[in-house]
Order: structure tokens, then C-alpha cells, then sequence
């Protein structure tokens, strides 16, 4: 038995990362249905994968067979999962908690699609209580730590503990907490997520960031609808639920789709957003420093210009309001796919522009 390098490990690999891989969440890995129904019949035949229903939630569980193949295989890879008393490895049987890991499931695979390294063996072991130092450059890449990895670092993480987080991304410039919210508005405890952004700046000044990093959040979510709901949402009862807050200056909403792949992927590459801005205010004059309002350029009417491509939602509400307080005409650009959810929230009292995806797609990531 030695399949490496098939889209059949690559599903164990995922459902070791993520405890119980969803079946709906099955034709973003494999496109074809046929052949997604091939693969799990195969690997369901050799007792590798079993399916596991309750609660109206479907997914897929590793065997025992499955767990001793992988460990065996690749041990610095899958121990951390497959060992011990960890999520990933003794699965609890509350709908909750299988819905929690089938969320990571979703942002996982949108990591993965943006070429993001996830495994423990790609990256070096930076969240450890150790005071060793360790030596990261994050001017090529871009790596993602879990929660779990973060909460290594022992008692300093015992106040985040309630966090939402899934994990964060460090990107060259900027360190993204990253969060999933689903189908639904999650939960949210705004002094919670106060402590993920201190410890992180504490934690990552000096190594890998030469000073405090900028932290940003990304919410990932199901699709372009739910970025609606989170625009709209007062946080529900007692406020125990999503609400655009000061626990992070910026809030990127990121969908869980082949678009949300790109625009993580830009997200997480200032080469590719200094190429895509110079290319969007090249018709436009520069920005007016004397105006008090965060804004990227102005139209030859002088109306005010904001680039929204990276639907950072604290950003574009504060524009709008802005907007409407000094009586400014505003454009807003931003891609085809975010431009209908932008439209019905901010209404029809300013102008939009649209990138067309596809042809990003192609000018940018050379993909046909």
C-alpha cells in the first residue's frame, strides 16, 4: 500500500489535519463526482476511511488501520493528529464539536488551495515554549499555524483558550488571524480576541517580524452571502455573537470558494497587491492627503476612490460613513463576485467598479 502521491492520500492527509472531513465539502477536493465516489469506495474497501452520520452531519473518519499507515509513513507529519487525546485524534460525538471540525475542514482546503503549507513538516516549529530562537524568512511564503500549535507556547494562552481562532497566517507584511464562521454567525468574545492580538504581537515582534506586526483578522464563511450577514450583525443575544469591533482594525471576509482562494492568495502577497493597485489607480490622480477620510485615490471629478478588493469590511464601512457625514461622491472597486454584496449593504449612493476575475486570473496568475 503505497499511494503517496494520489488524491486518495491527499484526503487522508486532510481528515488526519481536520479530525472528520465533511462529505459536502467532498467536490472541492475532487471535481468530479464519479471520481470522488471511486476514491471513497476504494479507500472504504481497504478499511482505510468509514463514514460516520449523526445528526444530520455526514462526514468522513480515519480507521485505526488508516491512523497506524499514516503514522508509520510520515510520523513527523501526522503524530501531532493522530497521537494522545487531541480533537483531531479521539473525536467527540456532540454536533458542535463535529461541526467545528468540519468548519477547519472548509478553511483548510481553501489554505490548501491557495498553496498555503499547513503540515507541521513544512514550516519550522515557531509556536513552542522553548526560548530557542528561530530563524523564519516570510519574503517568499506565507505559512499557517493552527490554534493548537499557538497554545504551545503553554500557560500565556490559557486567557485565549475561548478564542475562536483557527489559526493565523504569517505573511510577509502582515500576520492574519484567521477565524471561520460557517453558514451561521459564530460566536465571539471581543476581550477573548483582544488577548490573541496582544499575545501575538508580543509573541511575534523581534522573530519572525523585525518589529510589531500588523494583525489583521480574515473571517473565512460558507460563501459571498454570509459577508452580508457579518456587515449586518449586532451580535445577537447579549452579544454573544460576530460584530465588526476594535479587537482587530481590520476585518477581511474571505468565502470559502475558488474565488476566496484567490483573494487569499492576494491577501497574503503584497507583490501581487502593489502590482493589481498600480494597475487600478493608473487612470486616477493621487489621493488628497488634506481629506479626512482613508481613502486610495480620486477620479478626475475628484470623487473619492476606495480600493475594496481585499473586502476589509472595518475599511469599507468607515469609508461609507465618512461618505454620508461630509456629503462626498464615492467609488468603490472591487472583483465581479464581491461587487453584488457590496451593492445591496452600501445601496445605490455611490458608484462601483468591477475587476473581472477571470481576466486577473490570467493577467496575474498566468492561470488559462
Amino acid at each position: 500500500m503505497n499511494f503517496t502521491d494520489t488524491t486518495r492520500y491527499q484526503l487522508l492527509e486532510l481528515t488526519a489535519l481536520c479530525g472528520e472531513f465533511p462529505s459536502d465539502q467532498l467536490h472541492r477536493l475532487i471535481p468530479s463526482e464519479t471520481y470522488a465516489e471511486k476514491v471513497i469506495t476504494q479507500l472504504k474497501s481497504e478499511k482505510l476511511l468509514r463514514t460516520h452520520y449523526r445528526d444530520k452531519l455526514r462526514g468522513y473518519r480515519l480507521t485505526k488501520k488508516a491512523k497506524q499507515y499514516l503514522l508509520s509513513n510520515h510520523p513527523e507529519r501526522f503524530s501531532f493528529y493522530l497521537t494522545g487525546n487531541s480533537e483531531t485524534n479521539q473525536i467527540r460525538s456532540e454536533p458542535s464539536r463535529r461541526l467545528r471540525l468540519h468548519q477547519r475542514a472548509e478553511g483548510y482546503l481553501t489554505l490548501l488551495h491557495a498553496h498555503i503549507p499547513m503540515f507541521p513538516d513544512e514550516k519550522p516549529k515557531l509556536f513552542h515554549s522553548s526560548s530557542e530562537a528561530v530563524s523564519i524568512d516570510l519574503r517568499s511564503r506565507t505559512l499557517f499555524y493552527t490554534s493548537r500549535e499557538i497554545k504551545q507556547l503553554g500557560p500565556s494562552t490559557t486567557k485565549i483558550r475561548n478564542s475562536r481562532c483557527m489559526g493565523v497566517l504569517l505573511s510577509p507584511k502582515t500576520v492574519y488571524v484567521v477565524y471561520n464562521t460557517g453558514d451561521s454567525l459564530m460566536k465571539w468574545e471581543y476581550r477573548t480576541e483582544i488577548r490573541v492580538n496582544a499575545l501575538l504581537q508580543h509573541y511575534l515582534s523581534g522573530n519572525p517580524y523585525s518589529r510589531v506586526p500588523a494583525i489583521h483578522a480574515i473571517i473565512l464563511g460558507r460563501n459571498m452571502d454570509m459577508a452580508y450577514r457579518l456587515f449586518t450583525s449586532t451580535g445577537g443575544y447579549k452579544k454573544s455573537q460576530f460584530l465588526l469591533d476594535s479587537s482587530y482594525e481590520h476585518f477581511h471576509y474571505v468565502p470559502n470558494t475558488p474565488e476566496g482562494e484567490v483573494l487569499l492568495q492576494i491577501l497574503c502577497s503584497p507583490k501581487l497587491q502593489k502590482r493589481l493597485n498600480q494597475l487600478l489607480i493608473s487612470d486616477l490622480l493621487a489621493p488628497d492627503p488634506q481629506l479626512a477620510i482613508e481613502h486610495d485615490a480620486l477620479t478626475s471629478e475628484h470623487d473619492i476612490v476606495l480600493l475594496a478588493y481585499d473586502f476589509d469590511m472595518s475599511r469599507i464601512n468607515k469609508f461609507n460613513t465618512a461618505l454620508k457625514l461630509f456629503g462626498y461622491r464615492g467609488l468603490l472597486i472591487a472583483f465581479d463576485f464581491q461587487l453584488p454584496v457590496l451593492k445591496d449593504y452600501l445601496g445605490d449612493n455611490l458608484q462601483y467598479s468591477s475587476i473581472d476575475l477571470l481576466k486577473f486570473k490570467r493577467g496575474f496568475l498566468h492561470e488559462l
